[in-house]
């Protein structure tokens, strides 16, 4: 940041002719705690003005406006016993990208403090929020309806509300939209009327009404009922699915199928499973006494993976939409977006979906399983045809399923074992259980004579931290995860 800029920045600050709701003038108050306190208030109160940024400035005379100058140095000052900037950063939740900048204005010395606007929840410091009125800094929580307001100013961007396309008429609707594969898929009656068709389709927020007896259709409406996602414009069309299978274990094998999706999620979202299906290898699997013939990875893993790509994908990220690889070995699902759990938590903690009426309206259409439930069905899958442990992990700007396909536990890699069995200690945790010997053997097909082969795996998991023993006091009760 430029010098010539900043003191730009105090002119105008000092041109605004009095303190206001996000800007606070000081002569020489350092007081951490007092300094902590404001970057709450003003933070929060700064949204509600509808500013970005909120401001303090050291070196003001707070009744005349006029520069006097400061000897206050922010990257000197401590705060018990540690950097004020440090240990405020530590004190304020969020945490927020404040920055401390000295000034040399042409009056004097001048210290800027930049202070965001809160975003995603209200700042509180000390875990307390607080808010700016008039001069004071009272508690945001003794002021409700203040509160209330900023909570209604924080409602982040919702993609699936806004406009997918507007002003069109209700035939264009109805032909743009594949209508009724919303009632069958929600098992509700076809209206026998159009007005019945329109007030369901409004009701769930796929359109809403326009001026001039047109109406507008939403993002939601969009992504899931498109007849064909190319009639909207290319940011809404390069969110459909990309199936590509390649006949090596890498890119640079053959491409045998690719399959660039058309249809809204909810329309083609039955035909792409079936037709992922039908082309990956048969693996031989024997249930008592049949000896069936099955996909080479559990449907269910397939299905629920690429609905959780779906759902969990940032709608925001550009020219980017959810992809399907299929290779000699394995299945990657990737959709753009970091993951809001952490990639080695995401079996146990909740879920966190940037798009929950999305994802709300796809479990009600039966696509994926109960919130919370999906990616156990998908590991205990896995477990049951005793494949190599799924691996989720954070490529980039994007996150990444990866499905493997059969190998016996002496082919599988140490990391992989070792994955195995933390996944295996999670289900047998969720299930009010715990993982032993004996069920890590059952989970790898080990014959019970070869049972210090998973006594080995458990050592190992024991060493990389993901599993504990459950009872230290009775080391046979079994083990858990690290963070049981």
């Amino acid at each position: 940041m430029s010098q010539q800029r900043d003191i730009d920045v105090v002119n105008d600050l000092l041109a605004v002719g009095s303190e206001t709701t996000w800007l606070e003038f000081k002569k020489d108050n350092t007081e951490p705690d007092t300094i902590g306190v404001r970057c709450s208030a003003l933070a929060n109160a700064a949204r509600l003005a509808g500013k970005d940024v909120a401001y303090m400035v050291w070196g003001v005379e707070d009744s005349t406006h006029q520069v006097t100058g400061t000897s206050f140095n922010p990257d000197n000052q401590k705060a018990h016993g540690q950097e004020l900037q440090f240990w405020l950063a530590r004190q304020l939740q969020p945490s927020i990208p404040f920055e401390f900048r000295r000034v040399t204005h042409p009056d004097g010395p001048v210290v800027l403090l930049e202070i965001p606007a809160a975003t995603s929840a209200p700042v509180a410091f000390k875990n307390i929020p607080y808010i700016r009125i008039g001069s004071a800094t009272p508690k945001l929580t003794d002021f409700p309806d203040r509160y209330q307001q900023l909570i209604e100013k924080l409602r982040p961007y919702t993609w699936e509300h806004a406009l997918a396309r507007q002003y069109v008429s209700g035939d264009e609707v109805l032909d743009l939209l594949d209508y009724s594969s919303y009632f069958k898929l929600t098992k509700q009656p076809l209206p026998d009327n159009r007005q019945g068709i329109f007030d369901k389709l409004q009701a769930e927020r796929l359109v809403t009404r326009d001026v001039g007896e047109k109406w507008n259709i939403t993002n939601l409406g969009a992504i899931l009922f498109a007849s064909d996602l190319s009639q909207f414009d290319s940011a809404l069309a390069r969110k459909s699915v990309r199936f590509i299978a390649y006949s090596g274990k890498n890119r640079a094998a053959n491409v045998s199928h690719r399959v660039d999706g058309n249809k809204g999620y909810a329309v083609g979202f039955e035909r792409l499973i079936e037709f992922i299906n039908g082309i990956l290898p048969k693996n031989e699997h024997i249930d008592v006494a049949l000896r069936t013939e099955e996909p080479l990875f559990p449907t269910i893993a397939v299905r629920e993976l690429i609905a959780n790509a779906l759902i969990h994908q940032d709608m925001t990220i550009t020219g980017a939409g959810p992809q399907v690889e299929v290779f000699e070995d394995r299945m990657e699902i990737t959709n753009p977006g970091k993951p809001l759990v952490p990639a080695d938590r995401m079996i146990d903690l909740p879920p966190r979906s940037r798009n929950e009426a999305l994802a709300a309206l796809m479990r009600r259409m039966g696509m994926c399983e109960e919130q919370g439930s999906g990616l156990d069905k998908v590991i205990a899958s896995v477990e049951l045809f005793q494949l190599p442990p799924p691996l989720f992990r954070e490529e980039g700007n994007s996150m990444q399923a990866v499905l493997y396909g059969p190998r016996t536990f002496a082919q599988m890699t140490p990391d992989e074992r070792i994955r195995a069995c933390y996944h295996h200690a999670v289900l047998k945790f969720l299930s009010g259980d715990r993982m032993k010997n004996a069920s890590l053997c059952e989970r790898f097909g080990i014959d019970s004579r070869n049972a210090s082969q998973a006594s080995g795996v458990i050592r190992k998991s024991l060493e990389a931290d993901l599993i504990r023993v459950a009872d230290t006091e009775h080391p046979r009760a079994g083990y858990v995860p690290w963070w049981a």
